[in-house]
């Protein structure tokens, strides 16, 4: 019996569901529940996804786990008020840093084809939505549509993307015309 693939929404965590740290115009993710602040505008975005049976995912690099910058047990805390308040599906984190050369660091793209494999993903019908060139060149790599929110941090951007914002609102409304 042939079942069809589902289409999928891969969203970074830090600077997109919840508000980056920024300091020096470098984005940090949260270390403490209290620091959290969520991108509210969101929900209602995910909520029309969801009716349109996309399946919600985040993908997210947490390295301050391996330098012991962030206890484990803070960053379940801080993955499922996420999860519950965004209606997320699934959270995938690499806890690894660079010098780990795992397969799950974005811009490696294991925590996508994972997922997939999981749950019966179409990539190519699927979006990645992120704030770094890391999430964008993960989710090109398997062929997701890309959208990249660019802060203007101070650091390489991606190369290529399919849709590039300044902002979440302004994504959300192209996105609502696209989907």
């Amino acid at each position: 019996m042939w079942l069809e693939k589902n289409k999928a929404f891969f969203f970074d965590r830090d600077g997109i569901l919840n508000k980056a740290i920024v300091k020096n115009n470098k984005p940090y993710s949260p270390r403490f529940p209290h620091q959290l602040k969520l991108n509210y505008e969101l929900r209602s975005f995910i909520k029309k996804l969801k009716d349109k049976k996309y399946i919600i995912i985040v993908v997210t690099n947490q390295p301050d786990i391996k330098s012991g910058k962030l206890l484990k047990y803070t960053s379940k805390i801080i993955n499922k008020i996420i999860k519950r308040y965004f209606l997320i599906d699934e959270v995938y984190i690499c806890e690894h840093d660079k010098s780990d050369n795992c397969e799950c660091r974005k811009p490696k793209n294991s925590m996508l084809k994972t997922a997939s494999s999981k749950w019966n993903i179409d990539l190519k019908k699927s979006f990645l939505l992120g704030d770094r060139w890391k999430d964008i060149k993960a989710g090109d790599s398997v062929g997701c549509t890309t959208i990249f929110i660019d802060y203007n941090y101070h650091e390489m951007k991606p190369k290529y993307y399919n849709y590039k914002f300044d902002n979440i609102s302004k994504m959300i409304k192209k996105m609502k015309e696209i989907i």
